[in-house]
């Protein structure tokens, strides 16, 4: 059945029929169907840049289970286009739209204005241009079937007009029906053939030393009571991604840490002594993989993934699963044989047990300035037992996820695909889709530095983050190479390609009205966190940290 409207409410109500509860944005977009969105519900976020919108977009996206929405106009249209990198990487369902002149004014310098399709294909699975107002309801719609199926990724939608209100002022049909499978993430479960689970299982049951790899799939599945089921099935130890951390408290007997170059030693000597290796929900890129060497090419590989195209990638000779994750690893769990692998288990723990050990001294030193390890310890005891904890690219990343232990599975993990300084909008999208969870932003003072207007948004739209700075006044993580760089030169001015000032982030904070706190000792942490979490303001947490320090890499195959 169709109804008689204008564009601009069409717009507002489908996003409304597909679950859309906030939308992101960068003035000047769609105002008429921002008007319109008032009417229906949807909280409009007005933000300080398009990347930051776009970041928000798509932190919102992987709490919610939800497509995020953000907009911009045509000439913030390559700014947009250049935050969807990480939630391409990052498998995350975001759609943006932007604006463009109409057909008449292109390839006539027309103001403000470059052809948007080429800056848009390499982070996107879709993209389309909206001409006329009859192409709206189909557009929409097929911009949340193609963010929802398969590999969720981003998609863009260019609409007529410099601000995209060429089409909204005009009347028509429409039908405002909303495909309901693409309201979520995954749109579909698929199931797993069944002679490709025989195979696997056969191979499972020959397995003396497997291990599963769980990756960002399992957390976009919901897989990871299926994910545990399996693994106590078949005796296998669990080692995660960055990216899947969420899935595995960390004492829980079967799990061995973070696997690959931003991982733990402990759980790259795992894979890396196993005779089968299951990845779940993996693409196998070369950060989980340790560069293709976990496992070695000669070790046996089961793959389960929903998109075909990956299965093999990088490990040719895998039996494949091509089927939802979740789907995938319950129907394992019933065609394995159970198994017992006592002696595989007790030898991988104390892969554990020595990384721990290696570790205990960083995490308790009281050196000072503070070491990153101590901060990670103190934010462990004091996060909540329902927080969200997102975290930048990096070292920011590489010290949240090795060092900062989940211990209840309420407990979320989120940390950026690559994009520096993704962390502290992010933060504010996960707090709009889980406004009755404590987010707690780790980032360091580089990557919260790109992003310190939106302390203003958050303040406005009372999305209330803590955002804990590791603020050493430079970029540490390039140390090591500039150390390369400089061998056999006199040291020089090396400092002017990774040092800061030193920055008070505190008084920044307090000067957005937001609340400020400073710490420079660990025992002060835990009174500092207290302050935050009674307060109803975003909060800024500057940690004085040691400048330059550097994290050990973790144990890969040479």
């Amino acid at each position: 059945m169709t109804e008689k409207m204008t564009g601009a409410r069409c717009f507002a109500r489908l996003l409304k029929a597909y679950g859309v509860s906030h939308v992101f944005f960068m003035d000047a977009v769609l105002r008429r169907a921002l008007a319109e969105m008032e009417d229906v519900g949807i909280t409009r976020i007005l933000g300080h840049s398009e990347k930051g919108v776009g970041y928000m977009a798509d932190g919102y996206a992987r709490i919610a289970g939800r497509p995020g929405i953000c907009m911009a106009q045509s000439v913030g249209a390559a700014n947009l286009a250049a935050s969807l990198q990480d939630p391409y990487l990052g498998h995350s369902s975001v759609i943006a739209f932007s604006g463009r002149h109409v057909a008449a004014m292109q390839y006539r310098n027309a103001y403000q204005e470059v052809v948007h399709g080429g800056l848009y294909a390499p982070v996107t699975k879709f993209h389309a241009q909206m001409e006329v107002i009859e192409q709206m309801p189909h557009l929409i719609r097929q911009a949340f079937r193609e963010t929802t199926t398969a590999t969720p990724r981003p998609v863009h939608v260019d609409v007529a007009g410099l601000t995209g209100d060429a089409l909204t002022p005009f009347e028509a049909e429409f039908d405002l029906r909303a495909d309901a499978a693409h309201a979520a993430v995954p749109a579909f479960r698929p199931g797993a053939d069944g002679a490709a689970v025989a195979r696997a299982a056969t191979a499972i049951a020959r397995s003396q030393r497997p291990v599963i790899v769980a990756d960002r799939g399992v957390v976009i599945s919901g897989a990871g009571g299926a994910l545990r089921a399996l693994a106590e099935r078949i005796q296998a130890p669990i080692v995660t991604t960055l990216d899947a951390k969420t899935m595995v408290v960390d004492q829980d007997p079967l799990s061995r840490g973070m696997v690959g170059l931003y991982g733990r030693s402990c759980a790259n000597h795992t894979v890396d002594e196993a005779d089968l290796v299951i990845f779940a929900g993996s693409n196998t890129n070369d950060h989980t993989t340790g560069n293709w060497k976990l496992p070695r090419p000669d070790k046996a590989v089961i793959q389960i993934d929903l998109d075909p195209v990956e299965i093999g990638r990088n490990y040719p000779d895998c039996i494949g699963l091509q089927c939802d994750v979740r789907a995938g690893l319950e129907a394992l769990a019933v065609a394995a044989s159970p198994a017992r692998h006592d002696d595989w288990l007790a030898h991988t723990q104390r892969f554990v047990d020595d990384w721990r050990a290696a570790a205990q001294a960083e995490l308790e030193s009281d050196a000072f300035p503070m070491r990153p390890q101590r901060l990670c310890r103190e934010l462990t005891r004091v996060l909540p037992a329902n927080a969200i904890l997102v975290a930048d690219t990096g070292y920011a990343a590489l010290w949240t996820g090795n060092y900062v232990f989940l211990r209840h599975p309420a407990q979320t993990y989120l940390r950026a695909a690559g994009s520096l300084g993704w962390s502290f909008p992010a933060s504010i999208g996960a707090k709009a889709a889980a406004p009755d969870r404590p987010v707690v932003c780790f980032t360091g003072d580089g990557g919260f530095s790109y992003h310190l207007p939106e302390l203003e948004t958050a303040r406005r739209c009372g999305l209330k983050t803590i955002t804990v700075v590791n603020n050493n006044h430079c970029l540490s993580q390039g140390v090591r190479n500039l150390d390369i760089a400089y061998q056999g030169r006199p040291e020089g001015r090396k400092s002017d390609c990774y040092v800061y000032r030193e920055t008070d982030f505190a008084r920044i904070a307090e000067s957005f009205d937001c609340l400020g706190i400073t710490v420079e000792r660990p025992e002060d942490f835990s009174a500092a966190f207290d302050r935050a979490m009674a307060s109803e303001l975003p909060v800024v947490i500057d940690v004085k940290t040691e400048f330059a320090y550097q994290a050990t890499l973790p144990w890969v195959p040479a």
